[in-house]
C-alpha cells in the first residue's frame, strides 16, 4: 500500500488487513534488515546452543569430572572466540576475504592430509577427523567449508569479470578439480556428513552464476555415483542405510540412537519437560550434545521449542539469501550465496538425522552444538555476510543516521572514546 493511501486513512480508524500487511513487509524491506536479521538469529541461536550444552552435557560429566560445567565452559571459551572473529570478519573489507581465499584453502589441504597420516589424525566412531594439539581436538573439514567458499567465489567472480562463464571448460578449471581434491581428502577421513556439505557449497556457486542444467544433471550422476561408494565400502554406512529404511528393527544396535531420539522428541509434547528436565540425557541417547542435542530441544522445549529453532534458521536463510540478492559485487554474491547454503543444509541435514528423515551422518548443528572447531568457522562466516549486508543499498547511509552503539556511546560519555 502506497504511503498516501496510509496518510488518507481517516484518524482514530483502526489499521486494517491489508495496511498492516503493507507495514509489515515494509519492516523487512529497510536497508538493514538483513544485517539485524543474521545478528538477531545468530545470537538467539548462540544463547540456546551454550544452555543445551549445559543441560545435554551436565549429567556426564558430572559423573566423569566431578563438574557438571566441563563442556559448558570449553563451549563458552569457543563462543567467545567465535564472537571476537565474527566481529572482526564484520568489519573487514571484500579485498581481505579474497586475499585470504586461497591461503585458507591451501592451509585446509594441508590440514586434511595431516589427519590421513597415521599416528596424528584422530578417529572417532569410524571416522578420522580431528588433529590432536594437546588438549585441543581440531577438525580441519571444517575450516575448509569456509575455505571453498572463499576460494570458489573468488575464482567465478575473476572469471565473470573476464567473460569466461559462457562455456562449461572454463568454468569448471579449477574450480572442479580443486573442490574434488578437498572432497576426496575428506571422504578418505569416512566424514560423510561434510563431503555432502562441501558439494553443496559446490553446486550452490554454480547455480548462483547460472550454469547450464545439463552440468548440474552430470555432477549430481557423479555425486550419486561416489556417496554410494562411499556407503558400499564402509560396513557401518550400509548398516546405518538399511537401519534408516527399516527404522523398526535392531532398535537395540544399529537404530538406537535414533529411536532415543525419536524418543526424546516426542516425550516433549507441545511445551517440554522444562529446561534441565530431560531424561534422554541420563545415558539414554549417544552424542546428545553434538548430533542429536534437537532431540533435547525438542525434549526440554517441546514442539514449540524445535518451531523456534526451525524458524530462526528459515530467517538466517532468508537474510543470507537477501544479501546475496541485494549486493552488486559478483564475489559478494557468491561468498553470501554459499555461506546460506553450507548453513542451511548443515541444519536440514542434522535435523533431518533426528527426525529419521535422512540417515544418521554425524554432523553438528550450527551454532547449537557443542564443538569449536565447528562454531568459529561458523561465526566468521555469519561475521562475513554482517560486512555483505552493510553493503547493502542504502545500508551505509542508515548506519550513518543511526549513529554510534551503545558500547562507543557509554565509552564517549566515560572519556574514553572520541566523539
Amino acid at each position: 500500500m502506497s504511503e498516501s493511501t496510509l496518510k488518507e486513512r481517516p484518524p482514530g480508524r483502526a489499521a486494517g488487513p491489508r495496511e498492516q500487511v503493507a507495514a509489515a513487509v515494509g519492516l523487512l524491506d529497510r536497508p538493514l534488515t538483513s544485517y539485524y536479521l543474521v545478528l538477531g538469529c545468530t545470537m538467539l541461536l548462540l544463547a540456546l546452543g551454550l544452555t543445551m550444552v549445559l543441560s545435554a552435557s551436565s549429567v556426564r560429566q558430572l559423573q566423569a569430572t566431578g563438574s557438571a560445567y566441563t563442556l559448558f565452559q570449553k563451549q563458552a571459551i569457543w563462543m567467545v572466540i567465535g564472537l571476537l572473529g565474527m566481529w572482526g570478519a564484520s568489519h573487514l573489507p571484500v579485498r581481505t576475504f579474497r586475499a585470504l581465499a586461497y591461503p585458507l584453502v591451501l592451509l585446509s589441504v594441508v590440514a586434511l592430509l595431516v589427519v590421513l597420516v597415521p599416528g596424528l589424525g584422530q578417529s572417532a566412531n569410524g571416522a578420522t577427523r580431528w588433529i590432536a594439539l594437546g588438549p585441543l581436538q581440531l577438525q580441519p573439514s571444517e575450516p575448509a567449508k569456509l575455505g571453498l567458499v572463499l576460494w570458489g567465489a573468488d575464482l567465478l567472480a575473476r572469471k565473470e569479470r573476464l567473460g569466461q562463464l559462457t562455456e562449461w571448460r572454463p568454468l569448471l578449471m579449477p574450480l572442479l578439480p580443486g573442490a574434488a581434491l578437498l572432497v576426496l581428502l575428506v571422504m578418505l577421513g569416512n566424514d560423510l556428513g561434510t563431503t555432502l556439505v562441501l558439494l553443496t557449497i559446490f553446486l550452490s556457486l554454480l547455480w548462483v552464476v547460472g550454469a547450464p542444467g545439463r552440468l548440474f544433471i552430470g555432477i549430481l550422476g557423479l555425486v550419486g555415483l561416489l556417496v554410494s561408494i562411499l556407503i558400499v565400502v564402509e560396513p557401518y554406512r550400509m548398516d546405518r542405510l538399511t537401519g534408516f529404511l527399516d527404522p523398526s528393527s535392531n532398535q537395540k544396535t544399529i537404530n538406537y540412537q535414533g529411536t532415543q531420539g525419536l524418543y526424546a522428541l516426542s516425550s516433549g509434547g507441545w511445551f517440554g519437560t522444562g529446561l534441565g528436565e530431560g531424561r534422554a540425557k541420563w545415558d539414554f541417547l549417544p552424542h546428545i550434545e553434538t548430533d542429536f542435542i534437537f532431540a533435547l530441544v525438542g525434549e526440554e522445549f517441546g514442539l514449540v521449542g524445535t518451531l523456534m529453532v526451525l524458524g530462526l534458521f528459515g530467517l538466517l536463510a532468508y537474510a543470507g539469501l537477501r544479501i546475496a540478492r541485494r549486493v552488486r559485487d559478483p564475489f559478494t554474491r557468491l561468498t553470501a550465496a554459499g555461506c546460506t547454503a553450507w548453513l542451511l543444509v548443515q541444519a536440514i541435514v542434522n535435523i533431518g538425522a533426528v527426525i529419521a528423515v535422512f540417515p544418521i551422518t554425524g554432523i553438528p548443528l550450527p551454532l547449537v552444538s557443542y564443538g569449536g572447531s565447528a562454531l568459529i568457522p561458523t561465526l566468521i562466516a555469519l561475521g562475513m555476510l554482517l560486512a555483505f549486508a552493510k553493503r547493502e543499498p542504502g545500508a551505509r547511509q542508515a548506519l550513518a543516521a543511526r549513529g554510534p552503539g551503545p558500547l562507543l556511546r557509554a565509552l564517549s560519555w566515560l572519556g574514553l572514546a572520541r566523539r
